[in-house]
């Protein structure tokens, strides 16, 4: 029986291209790029409309042009009906207060925040209240912070300095050396908080799949199995980068 588009959210991307190993990753938040990459999407995912369309990484572009060109751009899209929301995502918090303090109110619907609500990192928290001011919703990505907290570590490209991938790298052999999980542990750190109704975790393993559904229903009843006594222990291997990040995008590098 076919399951009612209405049922499930799809969403995606635009303004970052490429990637992967043997694309270079380029941004164009143009008009006629981002529309033009609704049309892809939807060609790709044999679907009529977007339930959320994500201008992404906006700190790599002019944050005026995503205010001027790009979400009035996506505002069109939206009214032709291929889209139903818009949203912006990024890596420094202070791009969501700059596009939201300045673009029409509800153009911008839901904002995607990542590795800043992790064992290691929980700015995100400060953003709470003023998105809550402006009717926006969040998306909390990536409590495993890309990488830093899992066993495996950080993939090649992972901009974060050294001192916090060491510390980082010592919470997870502590949690080995008692025979658990740091991602598990992380994922359960996320999900417990009930003030972030959306988070969003990359799974490369039905296995993961399986192991995440399971603690995202334990958190929806109230029931999660964290180790309090093994979170205090890595929350104090953590705190001496507690809150660190790292540059990222046109404001903060140039």
């Amino acid at each position: 029986m076919p399951i009612p588009r209405e049922s499930y959210v799809v969403s995606t991307k635009c303004g970052r291209y490429g990637g992967g190993a043997t694309t270079e990753i380029s941004f164009d938040f143009s008009a006629e790029r981002v529309t033009r990459s609704v049309d892809e999407s939807l060609a790709r995912l044999k679907l009529d409309y977007l339930d959320i369309i994500f201008c992404h990484d906006i700190e790599f572009a002019s944050l005026d042009q995503i205010l001027n060109e790009t979400i009035p751009a996506l505002q069109a899209v939206k009214e032709s009906g291929k889209v139903r929301h818009i949203g912006i995502s990024g890596l420094p918090l202070k791009i969501f207060r700059y596009v939201l303090d300045r673009a029409p109110e509800g153009a911008v619907e839901v904002v995607l925040s990542y590795a800043h609500h992790s064992l290691n990192d929980t700015s995100l928290l400060e953003l709470l209240p003023y998105l809550k001011s402006k009717g926006v919703g969040l998306i909390n990505a990536s409590p495993l912070s890309l990488g830093l907290l899992t066993e495996k570590g950080t993939p090649h490209w992972h901009p974060a300095p050294l001192e916090i991938k060491t510390i980082c790298a010592q919470a997870a052999k502590a949690c080995k050396e008692q025979g658990k999980s740091i991602a598990k542990l992380a994922v359960q750190y996320a999900l417990r908080n009930r003030n972030l109704i959306t988070t969003l975790i990359g799974m490369p393993s039905v296995a993961e799949v399986r192991e995440n559904v399971r603690i995202a229903i334990e958190a929806e009843h109230g029931t999660l199995d964290i180790d309090e006594e093994l979170l205090q222990q890595v929350e104090q291997i953590l705190q001496p980068v507690k809150n660190k990040t790292w540059p990222s995008g046109l404001l903060e590098n140039n």
